[in-house]
């Protein structure tokens, strides 16, 4: 997988460089982009179509890889959203542009719609047959369209805090839509759809990839707050600045007393907020239960995903890989 993101970054570099000396902070930061990564949504693919009863090949690799670059995409649009400078332990697209000097904003926008592009144009020149591809186009329309439906309503809610205090309810339904879907649900899909897997594998990789990928985002809700940025790579301030309207927080709101909730109303949302304030909303995070809930939710969810595997015939190995990916995607560190 890295060795087809890297010998597409050496293509894109030649080409953009061949159109204009002054596009190679461009190709720089695509490069960068793609550096770095867990694979999770390549993994995904690639095993929905080896579940599929078909074999290990080139091709499915570099459709896989496409997965990264959508991915690579939402985060470089998902980071100017949040302000968030650091990923990985390196500086965000629009970071590193400001640290340039230039327009940030303006250039990691173009970065991360080009890098789109780039998503389609490796996917469909992946090497598999044009009849193979054909029958995944409403899926990845549906993909697309899912993840902006996270994002947008995810954005919508938290530029509405503090007016609106975020719900359990609600915040799952963002992480299904901005994460789960785009993370487990529908690469699985796809890969199992390029495959020409039988209805009941699709259906099955739903009741798996729905709550893996809701365990997913939770995780991430964890890590944001409680994450050490010297593992995690970035900042474990940025969502509490934010106000973001995750599943931990919405649970904090639930279980807090008067006295708490005027302290959340004054910390959280706040950009100028200092590491010793948000210890104490750690603090109360981990007093009123809010985090142990967020981390049986986890557990909950893992444990239906590995259900899910036994419910349809596939490929032994397809299956032992597909329970290690359940325990590495949502019980992490990083």
């Amino acid at each position: 997988m890295d060795g087809v993101l890297v010998r597409l970054a050496d293509e894109e570099e030649e080409t953009l460089l061949a159109l204009h000396t002054e596009l190679f902070p461009l190709a720089e930061q695509l490069r960068r982009s793609l550096a770095r990564g867990k694979r999770i949504r390549a993994a995904f693919l690639y095993w929905g179509w080896r579940a599929a009863g078909q074999p290990d090949c080139e091709a499915v690799i570099r459709a896989a890889a496409a997965m990264e670059l959508v991915h690579a995409a939402a985060c470089t649009h998902d980071d100017i959203i949040d302000g968030s400078r650091m990923r990985h332990g390196q500086l965000t697209a629009h970071a590193a542009f400001d640290a340039a000097g230039q327009r940030s904003t303006a250039l990691a926008m173009i970065l991360g719609d080009l890098l789109m592009g780039y998503a389609g144009h490796l996917f469909t020149s992946c090497g598999l047959p044009g009849a193979y591809l054909a029958r995944t186009v409403p899926l990845w329309t549906t993909l697309l369209r899912e993840t902006m439906a996270g994002e947008f309503l995810e954005v919508l809610r938290t530029s509405a805090a503090p007016a609106r205090e975020p719900r359990v309810a609600e915040s799952l339904e963002v992480a299904r839509y901005k994460t789960a879907k785009y993370t487990v649900e529908r690469p699985l899909q796809l890969g199992s759809t390029l495959g020409g897997g039988p209805g009941a594998l699709s259906e099955a990789f739903s009741a798996y990839g729905l709550p893996l990928g809701e365990a997913f985002q939770l995780r991430d809700d964890l890590l944001g707050t409680f994450g050490d940025p010297a593992r995690t790579g970035k900042s474990n301030l940025d969502d509490l600045r934010g106000g973001k309207p995750t599943t931990l927080l919405a649970l904090t709101l639930e279980a807090a007393g008067e006295d708490d909730r005027r302290l959340l109303a004054k910390l959280v949302g706040n950009p100028e907020l200092v590491p010793e304030e948000a210890a104490s909303v750690r603090e109360l995070m981990d007093r009123c239960g809010a985090r142990q809930r967020v981390e049986d939710m986890i557990r909950d969810r893992i444990g239906r995903a590995a259900g899910a595997l036994e419910t349809v015939p596939m490929p032994a190995e397809a299956r032992s890989a597909l329970r290690e990916l359940a325990g590495t995607a949502a019980d992490r560190s990083l």
